[in-house]
């Protein structure tokens, strides 16, 4: 491959400034993370690379991987345990560069899908005397000395340069997260301020109209007919208020987690929390523009909340299929459902208005299937980007 002048790829301090380039266009901490794999990977030229990100409770809170494939990752089944060779320099923070790993005293074999590695770098990822993390790479391709080990100690050094960026690539990266999470902390806090503002002098106002109401009933009926046209006014300007304010902020689960996570997260809330059984399944889809996603994650809880609050249903079933380019979101419950012609009652009775206008607002389309004692099936379907 070359780089454009008739040379071949960067080696040498050249690639690692190459791959601290790469890291420096992203801020979110999981594309920080594959970057630094990627890099190392190249910059080795190995045949395996692998990041892991220790949690407090003996395995890794990240472990990102690169030169295997999604199907045999899958296989090869959950994230390992803090152990080994990995914990040594997880807790040691120094240097291995072994010529058989599997030769090691302290290698303890690894699953049956894993593939075979024979010789093996690893290096801390350190901030000061905090340990961040740790690459691991294996299988140098090039030929191996006689019972050496392929990756040599200028290969350790180029390392070595790379992970001391790559800490300070993933603290900026963490440091920008948090400060967002910050940001929206405060952002949410102002709404709830306005909120309490706006609708406690709509309650108010409410307040004071229902009592001249029913103070005009008797001795004025027409008159308290007029008040009571203007609770009904201002209760549907409260309502208005509420739904506008809630809906400004995106949900901060979804842009840190994406879609089928946040969804998998509260549906596994909801399923405790409630006598009905609460499934949720999701196959291929992929990331979506955020106004869809947001809009399919507002339609999903919108329509859980029905399932789960009006229709006394025993199980409520959500799946989300790729379709196409998009997505469709289906929504299903056993309970006693309704007719869907009654559109009106029905309509602002279980939000439906609301969903569809969601779902035309984010470029989708909405349907609802339901009847009396047939349960309810919502569908949305958005078309991707």
């Amino acid at each position: 491959m070359s780089n454009g002048n008739g040379q071949g790829p960067p080696t040498g301090l050249a690639a690692v400034s190459t791959a601290l380039l790469a890291m420096s266009r992203h801020l979110e901490v999981r594309d920080v993370l594959k970057t630094i794999v990627v890099s190392a990977r190249e910059l080795l030229d190995a045949e395996y690379a692998a990041l892991g990100v220790p949690d407090d409770h003996g395995g890794f809170a990240q472990f990102v991987v690169d030169g295997v494939s999604d199907e045999e990752w899958k296989a090869i089944g959950p994230l390992p345990r803090q152990h080994g060779i990995l914990a040594s320099m997880l807790h040691q923070a120094t240097p291995e560069r072994l010529a058989d790993v599997r030769e090691d005293p302290r290698f303890g074999g690894w699953p049956a899908a894993h593939p075979d590695m024979s010789d093996f770098i690893g290096m801390p990822v350190a901030d000061g005397d905090e340990v961040l993390g740790a690459l691991f790479l294996a299988n140098k391709r090039c030929p191996k000395p006689e019972g050496g080990c392929g990756f040599t100690a200028q290969d350790e050094e180029l390392l070595h340069t790379l992970a001391q960026h790559a800490a300070i690539a993933l603290t900026n990266a963490r440091l920008y997260e948090r400060s967002r999470e910050l940001t929206i902390a405060g952002e949410r806090a102002r709404l709830a301020h306005e909120l309490h503002d706006a609708v406690a002098q709509k309650l108010f106002s409410l307040r004071l109209t229902a009592q001249a109401a029913t103070a005009l009933v008797d001795r004025d009926p027409a008159r308290a007919k007029g008040e009571l046209q203007q609770v009904a006014a201002l209760a549907a300007e409260a309502a208005d208020e509420l739904r506008a304010a809630v809906v400004e902020l995106r949900p901060a689960a979804l842009d840190e987690d994406g879609l089928i996570a946040t969804l998998r997260t509260q549906i596994q809330v909801l399923d405790r929390a409630h006598t009905a059984s609460v499934t949720f399944d999701a196959h291929g889809v992929r990331a979506l523009p955020a106004a869809q996603e947001e809009a399919l994650l507002r339609v999903a809880q919108e329509a859980l909340h029905n399932a789960l609050r009006h229709s006394g249903a025993d199980r409520v079933d959500v799946t989300l299929v790729r379709r196409g380019q998009g997505a469709l979101l289906r929504v299903s419950d056993d309970g006693r459902g309704f007719d869907p012609l009654a559109v009106r009652r029905a309509g602002r009775h279980l939000g439906l208005v609301s969903m569809r206008d969601r779902a035309s607002g984010a470029g989708g389309r909405m349907t609802v299937k339901s009847g009396p004692g047939k349960g309810t099936a919502i569908e949305m379907e958005v078309p991707g980007g």
